[in-house]
């Protein structure tokens, strides 16, 4: 258990703080701490063509294995950094991504 609470795991609780420049490496160290390193990817990343309920329910469940996790705020800087256009990074898919990222441009 760390010192931190869920809140301050919870990238909605401050986006504005995280920050994203793009990286040239990997996703580093902080990745070895992630919650999602020993699911299967599937679970983050949508199928062609999956739509609706099936869809609404993978991605809520993706997002509470983010809930839990310790490095969420280093995953979600990654991924707006990178640009990732697709699957669920740092508790966000990539519609929530995109709504952050022009909030920050405007």
């Amino acid at each position: 258990m760390t010192a931190h609470s869920t809140l301050d795991r919870t990238p909605t609780s401050d986006l504005s703080a995280v920050p994203y420049e793009p990286s040239a490496e990997g996703p580093g160290e902080w990745w070895q701490r992630a919650a999602c390193r020993d699911r299967n990817a599937e679970l983050f990343f949508h199928a062609d063509h999956e739509r609706g309920p099936s869809r609404a329910v993978r991605t809520a469940k993706a997002k509470a294995v983010c809930g839990t996790c310790p490095v969420i705020v280093q995953c979600l800087a990654y991924a707006l950094g990178n640009r990732e256009p697709y699957g669920i990074w740092g508790g966000l898919d990539e519609q929530e991504r995109a709504r952050l990222v022009r909030r920050r441009v405007s």
